[in-house]
């Protein structure tokens, strides 16, 4: 008979092998909690040849004794916000862990938050990561309350920030920000945030050279002769990041021996920051030009000797054409010589607007005039009869809030401020009078001598001179304008 029950004293330690088991005699019920417990098994149990089954409920917790290590389960591990954490280990149940206190730039981590300290250091660039993820979340605390004073730079490393592609600028005191990455389309997003006052990073064109002064939110640099525009921040959207200018080139000579006046040098100007109206020149272009950190030379040219045309001045991709001498084409061209008809045409090379007008002519050939120099404004008179030099066109002007202390003449428009007059025109007869340099620095013609010569940095074309030799015209200058705080 075989036996059915077995008692503790009939059975020796480790005597119980899978060859002692009849397949289906022990049963879960058979077991009391706890009785299966090491010794009592065979240090090895060879099952190979056995069918061992198990009902899914035929063994309770209650009947192991001892506890199951984490490896030998099928999930050993779990994963919280997108990390995977082993069963054992631990992690925060925060949405981020803060870090200790930063004083310089880092880089922020998905997952943690940043008291900064700008106390004692200056400004502060955090930049985040470059290949977020949806829900990847950082915060970040002003820890001294001096980011109104050093503030931190959120740098946003090639995704947008609030669905803008600008860095951020946290300039508040006591300030704090929690931000969250969505998707491409709107990228990092502020989902909680206190005293923040504004969040897109707001940056102003900042540069040297030249002469500079203020006026109001602007800065202008005047350069009277050649130099360097050095731009350390080229601003953004936000701020700025167009700088205005003025570009007069040299005044153009003039002859002698009943020389026509000066062509005034090429004018070139723009009024993006919108001065206005009616102290602007209407050649103004609507928009200046966008500028990026680095060196712009900056050329002004010279005024043309006796017979030469004035020398071009250059910024960036504007250049201004010199004025051109008696009879020559230029910026604004010269006025005809007496007993000639050939007068110089301005806006030469052609620029939209147009940089000059053409020198005047002579219609009276029995008389002995000579016309006078183009300006920017408008062209040359010819010659009057009875002998009469033409006066010099009229140069064109800018607000005085754009030409601040600079030379150049005052004209009908308030205060305003004109350059790239044309010289007046001489004569070679008896009687006979010469034509007078227009507004814009242009030299006056003379009956007797040598003609005036234009006005240094306004680009004024020289006058007409009676006698033999010549005058020459005045150089011209570059002055730039940017918004530079708000």
């Amino acid at each position: 008979m075989a036996l059915t029950k077995v008692t503790k004293s009939g059975i020796t330690d480790n005597a119980v092998d899978a060859d002692k088991i009849e397949d289906g005699t022990v049963l879960a019920a058979d077991l009391a909690n706890g009785a299966v417990t090491a010794d009592k098994l065979a240090s090895t149990l060879d099952i190979s040849s056995k069918t061992v089954t198990l009902p899914n409920t035929s063994v309770t917790n209650a009947m192991l004794a001892g506890s199951i290590a984490n490896d030998k389960l099928a999930n050993s591990a779990i994963t919280v916000n997108g990390a995977s954490i082993s069963l054992g280990g631990s992690v925060s149940a925060g949405k981020v862990s803060w870090q200790t206190v930063k004083t310089a730039d880092f880089n922020a981590v998905a997952g943690e938050g940043y008291f900064v300290d700008t106390n004692s250091v200056g400004a502060v660039t955090a930049t985040l990561p470059g290949s977020p993820s949806a829900g990847d979340t950082i915060a970040i605390k002003d820890y001294a309350g001096t980011f109104g004073t050093n503030a931190l730079t959120i740098a946003r490393n090639g995704n947008n920030i609030q669905g803008v592609a600008n860095d951020s600028l946290i300039s508040t005191n006591r300030a704090s920000i929690v931000l969250v990455y969505i998707d491409a389309t709107k990228g990092w997003l502020f989902t909680n945030e206190s005293n923040v006052a504004d969040l897109q990073d707001i940056r102003y064109v900042a540069a040297t050279g030249g002469t500079i002064t203020t006026s109001g939110d602007f800065k202008i640099h005047t350069f009277t002769g050649d130099g360097c525009f050095v731009v350390s921040c080229g601003g953004n959207a936000a701020g700025s990041g167009s700088v205005d200018y003025l570009v007069v080139a040299g005044g153009g000579g003039a002859h002698g021996d009943a020389g026509g006046g000066g062509g005034g040098g090429g004018f070139r100007v723009s009024n993006e920051y919108a001065l206005p109206g009616p102290t602007m020149s209407p050649l103004a272009n609507p928009t200046g030009i966008n500028v990026s950190s680095t060196t712009y030379p900056i050329t002004v040219g010279g005024g043309g000797p006796f017979p030469s045309p004035g020398s071009p001045s250059v910024f960036s991709t504007i250049t201004s054409a010199g004025g051109g001498a008696t009879g020559g084409s230029g910026g604004s061209g010269g006025g005809s010589r007496a007993n000639s008809c050939s007068q110089g045409t301005g806006n030469t090379p052609p620029t939209s607007p147009p940089q000059g007008n053409n020198g005047g002519t002579n219609p009276f050939p029995v008389y002995s005039g000579a016309g006078g120099g183009g300006g920017a404004g408008g062209a040359g008179d010819p010659v009057g009869p009875q002998s009469q030099g033409g006066d010099g066109g009229i140069g064109s002007y800018v607000s005085p809030s754009l030409a601040v202390g600079c030379a150049g003449t005052t004209g009908p428009v308030g205060s305003t401020r004109y350059f790239s007059g044309g010289g007046g025109g001489s004569h070679d007869g008896t009687p006979g009078t010469a034509g007078s340099g227009s507004s814009g620095g242009g030299g006056a013609g003379n009956p007797s001598g040598s003609g005036t010569n234009g006005t240094a940095n306004t680009g004024g074309g020289a006058g007409g001179g009676r006698t033999a030799g010549g005058s020459t015209g005045g150089s011209g200058i570059v002055i730039l304008r940017y918004k530079f705080q708000n």
